[in-house]
């Protein structure tokens, strides 16, 4: 991966060498409200934390649809040139997709590097990637996000080892760089293919199991939930897309053996071609037999949340299968909703509204929880006992269980 992809110097495993500072930009059109813009404002902020970026100051400006050009206006681009000038900033991250066209010309007014929103998540996901399976979805996402942005890019390809490089010396046609994506956009998918070939022998070679997989928003807890449920460590931060690959462990309770597996968490805006290139990932997903929906209920935005899951669930086709929603950090959402001076008695009561019309919104069973406090975790092992009993009941009707 080439240095124009990097944010907050990348170059060694697991070490930023510095903080750059950022702005972000957003703009309110008729297609998002300047509530909302605030809300994925702040997301792109923890996008930018995640990458390793402080962000100094946001920006945002309401116009009827982005500049062709410069997607902000005139005199937003000069405050903009301006701030980043007087401030020392290194990085400027727009909340919407660039064109290769308007990044090459706001790298040149405004001297610092430009990174969009889909670039921002494919360096996140590109520092994530552990296996080889992560590492060529990642690759493949960039090399599809870069190809209709070649003819307005500053920049061009040449034949470098590891993905994306930096142009050298001597011309290269834009036909000739077309070219050379196109080729290794080939590469990859066959080599993709080839992995996905492995994944199913292996997933065939389990398949006696049920299994059930955790899904949800990046960032609600699911990796933690994974470590309550199994009782076996999988990695977990407070970061976006801390899984990226999916984690896959066989649990037994009492005598009752099945796989849970933790999956690449969702965010609104996720690129198509990220999504496209994280299929054979996704499939766990579809092959799983039960999907636990984990949302963070202390998010002031978890019902967002929920839609963005449920949509990409629907274009996995998977949104009918026997589903359990939990809700995680409870303990989160009194935290931030409950006033001091109120009694037990009426916070119960407001938890006890919530609830029920979260069990009418959605047609699926629901719990609440706390993962990190292991607050009616027992509760949540019962509900999911029960479906997977039915799983099992369903697959092999004529067989008695002991469990």
């Amino acid at each position: 991966m080439s240095d124009s992809w990097k944010v907050g110097n990348q170059g060694k495993k697991g070490l930023r060498k510095e903080i750059e500072k950022a702005v972000i930009v957003g703009l309110v059109t008729k297609d998002q409200t300047e509530v909302e813009v605030n809300e994925y404002l702040d997301e792109l902020e923890f996008l930018a934390a995640t990458a390793g970026a402080k962000t100094i100051k946001k920006f945002v400006q309401k116009v009827k649809h982005p500049d062709v050009r410069t997607f902000v206006g005139k005199g937003k681009l000069e405050e903009i040139e301006i701030y980043v000038q007087e401030n020392d900033i290194n990085l400027v991250i727009f909340d919407d997709d660039l064109t290769g066209k308007q990044t090459g010309i706001l790298e040149e007014a405004l001297k610092v590097k430009i990174v969009d929103r889909s670039s921002l998540i494919l360096d996140i996901f590109a520092s994530r990637a552990q296996t080889a399976q992560a590492k060529t979805q990642v690759e493949l996402a960039q090399m599809q996000y870069l190809m209709p942005r070649l003819r307005g890019l500053w920049t061009h390809l040449e034949r470098q080892r590891g993905g994306i490089g930096m142009r050298g010396p001597g011309e290269m046609e834009i036909e000739t760089d077309r070219r050379i994506v196109r080729d290794k956009i080939s590469l990859l998918k066959k080599k993709l293919e080839k992995i996905d070939q492995q994944n199913k022998t292996q997933r065939k070679n389990r398949g006696e199991l049920i299994r059930v997989s955790l899904v949800g928003y990046t960032n609600v807890g699911k990796s933690t939930l994974m470590n309550t449920l199994s009782k076996s460590k999988v990695f977990a931060e407070n970061k976006l897309f801390a899984t990226l690959d999916t984690t896959v462990r066989k649990v037994v309770w009492g005598t009752m053996p099945f796989l849970l597996s933790d999956t690449v968490g969702f965010i609104r805006k996720l690129p198509h071609h990220l999504v496209e290139s994280f299929k054979s990932t996704l499939d766990e997903v579809r092959e799983s037999d039960i999907l636990v929906h984990v949302i963070d209920f202390g998010h002031p935005q978890y019902e967002d949340h929920i839609k963005t899951v449920n949509k990409t669930l629907k274009d996995l086709d998977v949104l009918e299968k026997p589903t359990l929603m939990v809700y995680n950090k409870l303990d989160l959402f009194r935290k931030n909703t409950f006033d001091e001076l109120l009694d037990e008695e009426t916070k119960e009561d407001i938890l006890k509204e919530v609830k029920e019309r979260l069990r009418n919104n959605y047609e699926h069973d629901n719990i609440f929880i706390s993962a990190i406090n292991k607050e009616n975790i027992d509760e949540l092992r019962e509900k999911l006992t029960k479906m997977i009993i039915e799983q099992y009941e369903i697959r092999y009707p004529y067989q008695t269980k002991t469990w």
